[in-house]
């Protein structure tokens, strides 16, 4: 064997090794800072609002947990709120997400006239913003006498562009032959979406699933101007209501904040193969 085949079948190591662990190293510390502020949570869920502001500051949990869940629970009715948050983010996930997939799959499989101009208005709507709408949707939803119900929350959004961009790339992987194949053997339209393509695109409706929840969770504006009754407020309404002029309850709100977060988190660590593998799926195809 010659020295130059030699030298190419030995390990590498030395400089390769070091840059894997300056990566982990960097790594790590990432992690650290991104955790830092989910430790704070948990540390301020603990303790007394006067403790907060002490010199140094507490960085080992306290002892009011319970205290302050007590309070939480008296004060807003903590339950009942995540009750709320959890329906409506579940009714409007099903929805929105059958609704932007059978869009995707309108636009990427049916050829009809003006179907390149429809996706230039789909596309376009993402760039409009949010407080844009606000005042023609609060005077559409009043006109409607929707004010302080739940369709009102969930019925303007459930035509997601994003969510019909992110299926229509996701489709168009798809091949034409088969949808032809399971039409000569008798399948109708629905059928064909629903026992044909859709499971093959699994990933990117997951993906698409995960994020519109969390999307749905997490929205504080259109629900603070549509719901009016405390029974009715979602949880990022609810917590909002500790702020007060005069007092801020900061272990209420942080630990409400801390608890709400968590159903997130859970859902994200649970499926984030999928959510990654299901957007970049998506992006890839043109």
């Amino acid at each position: 064997m010659s020295q130059a085949a030699e030298a190419r079948s030995r390990p590498r190591t030395g400089r390769p090794r070091g840059g894997r662990a300056l990566a982990l190293l960097l790594l790590l510390a990432g992690a650290l800072i991104s955790a830092a502020p989910f430790y704070w949570m948990v540390v301020a869920s603990t303790r007394d609002d006067s403790e907060l502001f002490a010199s140094p500051p507490p960085f080992l949990p306290g002892g009011r947990f319970l205290h302050n869940l007590v309070e939480l629970e008296h004060t807003i009715g903590f339950g009942r709120v995540m009750l709320n948050s959890a329906g409506v983010a579940v009714v409007y996930t099903v929805l929105s997400s059958l609704i932007s997939a059978m869009c995707g799959y309108a636009l990427a499989k049916y050829r009809f006239r003006g179907r390149r101009l429809l996706l230039g208005a789909v596309l376009a709507t993402m760039m409009i913003p949010f407080q844009v709408l606000l005042v023609p949707l609060f005077q559409m939803m009043a006109s409607l006498g929707w004010v302080d119900t739940y369709q009102a929350v969930i019925l303007p959004f459930l035509a997601n562009s994003f969510g019909i961009f992110l299926m229509r790339q996701a489709f168009l992987a798809f091949p034409d032959e088969l949808i032809e194949s399971a039409r000569m053997d008798g399948a109708g339209d629905l059928r064909i979406f629903y026992r044909v393509v859709l499971p093959v695109v699994r990933p990117q409706f997951g993906a698409l699933v995960i994020f519109t929840f969390m999307t749905q969770w997490n929205a504080f504006l259109w629900p603070l101007l549509m719901l009016n009754t405390e029974d009715k407020y979602t949880a990022p309404v609810a917590l909002y209501t500790l702020i007060g002029q005069s007092h801020v309850d900061y272990s209420g709100l942080i630990l409400g904040s801390f608890l709400a977060t968590l159903p997130l988190m859970l859902i994200f660590f649970l499926f984030q193969k999928q959510f990654v593998s299901g957007l970049l799926g998506g992006a890839v195809k043109g």
